[in-house]
């Protein structure tokens, strides 16, 4: 990895955690705190969301047949999506335990806070922990994988790739056959560590993933 992709990588970095933390200020505008489990909002906002708030009944007669068709689909999908969910967690219980690579916390991929909103219904609120549940064991599986491939098969695509997971990054370009056998065992000791390598040779400290 030359030097220019390095310091790009380093600053593609920086300014995500920039980007978070501007969202972050700019969430906390809206005047809500979280204590433990629960979100509160002041008091003046609460009362404006019980006014915008629509019934279950008034909600569902203005709802497109489209929408309302396609929810056994929808909803179809959380078995497929739990079984899933209960094979990745077993996966890298096993696995990783095996390969002494960090198990990825699953609580960090699973949040549920939409419920405490109160403009929402009793239909909306479920739809929108079904969705969180979904996505987040899709983002909680895309993490387990990721770092699996990083272990077993860390060489980047001749073909671009669509929206590849971070550690792709730091893969090793295709058919570089040397590069392979000389980052291969870098790349899984720094996954131990969960680290990001540049390169054995590089002094530069690798950024956390």
């Amino acid at each position: 990895m030359n030097d220019r992709i390095r310091k790009l990588l380093l600053q593609i970095e920086t300014l995500k955690r920039e980007l978070q933390t501007v969202l972050k200020e700019q969430e906390q505008e809206i005047l809500y705190r979280v204590e433990g489990t629960r979100i509160e909002f002041e008091d003046k906002l609460k009362q404006t969301h019980q006014e915008l708030k629509e019934g279950v009944f008034s909600w569902l007669r203005s709802s497109e047949p489209r929408n309302v068709l396609s929810a056994p689909f929808i909803y179809g999908m959380f078995v497929p999506v739990l079984f899933m969910d209960l094979s990745l967690t077993l996966y890298q219980q096993v696995c990783f335990r095996l390969y002494r690579i960090p198990r990825v916390s699953r609580k960090e991929y699973l949040v549920f806070d939409r419920h405490h909103l109160a403009y929402l219904n009793l239909i909306q609120k479920i739809n929108c922990v079904y969705c969180a549940y979904v996505n987040g064991v899709i983002s909680y599986a895309r993490e387990i994988t990721s770092r699996t491939e990083q272990y077993w098969c860390p060489i980047k695509h001749a073909r671009k790739v669509a929206d590849p997971h971070e550690r792709y990054l730091y893969f090793v370009p295709f058919g570089d056959a040397e590069g392979l056998q000389r980052r291969e065992e870098a790349l899984r000791d720094a996954l131990s560590k969960e680290e990001m390598p540049s390169d054995r040779s590089s002094d530069q400290e690798p950024p956390k993933s």
